[in-house]
């Protein structure tokens, strides 16, 4: 089952990002600011700040949004965030992790697990399954950067691990820490990438079959993802071709 999942590409479909525009400018400012605020304000002295600016831009956030969020870490009033990331399972048992952001561990904790209870899930502890789940690098190219053969020589020789293509793209992935690098040099080969970001991948996702359990995922994670605490959820499954065409 491929890493980057029909889900992925169902999400894109959807138009969410268009549909939560300012949700989602407020999450990538959040970031934006964290990473200025832990490290260099200046993306090119600081990974993690030029990875999250790469990822507004690629989301059409506006440079002066950007500006803005980090020049927010430098002030004296800037939030405090911490970040905390909650695990579960949703409805027919599947993993999911849960990555926030937050100014309050109490109101955060409270929502997420309102929030499985509700669809039927049940938050675990820490460690309940991100043992199903690798920290990994994710750079995205279009198909339009070059064919299977070309990105993977491309991938190899800018130490990347393994490579994803198909007809819509092609998914790169390398060590988590080594992101950065693999990212630059791709970017010398390949041209800018789409995305360049710390992912969680599922190491063996569950193929979803069955289209009531589909729609009740898709709901509990839409509503996860709709907490302005929330940054990311990622879930151990992939869709078949009959429920992805349904959804």
């Amino acid at each position: 089952m491929a890493g980057h999942s029909k889900w992925a590409n169902i999400q894109h479909r959807k138009g969410r990002q268009d549909a939560a525009r300012s949700k989602l400018f407020s999450k990538l400012s959040k970031e934006i600011t964290v990473a200025a605020k832990m490290g260099d304000p200046d993306p090119e002295k600081n990974p993690r700040l030029r990875l999250a600016v790469k990822e507004a831009k690629t989301n059409s956030v506006p440079k002066d949004v950007i500006e803005r969020a980090i020049k927010k870490s430098q002030g004296g009033d800037a939030e405090s965030y911490e970040e905390i990331r909650y695990e579960g399972y949703g409805p027919n048992g599947i993993a999911l992790l849960v990555e926030a952001m937050t100014d309050n561990r109490n109101r955060t904790a409270s929502n997420v697990r309102s929030y499985f209870t509700k669809s039927g899930g049940d938050l675990g502890q820490t460690g309940s399954v991100a043992f199903m789940f690798d920290r990994v690098g994710e750079i995205v190219y279009p198909a339009s950067a070059g064919d299977a053969d070309t990105v993977m020589m491309a991938a190899i020789e800018a130490g990347a691990d393994d490579v994803e293509s198909d007809d819509e793209g092609h998914w790169i992935y390398c060590a988590d820490t080594d992101l950065n690098d693999v990212s630059t040099a791709l970017e010398d080969s390949l041209g800018e990438s789409e995305t360049a970001k710390l992912i969680w991948k599922p190491q063996a996702p569950t193929e979803i079959t069955d289209l009531e359990t589909a729609q009740k995922l898709v709901k509990l994670i839409d509503t996860l993802e709709d907490d302005d605490d929330v940054q990311n959820v990622t879930g151990n499954f992939d869709l078949s071709e009959e429920v992805a065409a349904q959804l």
